[in-house]
């Protein structure tokens, strides 16, 4: 896995960190639930990042 994937990953994982709190606070569940297909999709992401590197060795 690059460095650039890792930190794509991880930004997006943190966005939705933070749209799930910010949906939390202000009560809307729209926010709260697209904060986590976020973090769901970074972890997709990151899982077939590993399995490619997992192919390179």
């Amino acid at each position: 896995m690059g460095l650039g994937d890792k930190i794509e990953n991880t930004s997006e994982n943190m966005q939705g960190k933070a749209k799930e709190a910010a949906g939390k606070a202000t009560d809307d569940e729209r926010l709260e639930a697209e904060g986590q297909m976020d973090q769901s999709k970074a972890d997709v992401k990151q899982a077939g990042e590993k399995v490619k590197d997992a192919f390179k060795d």
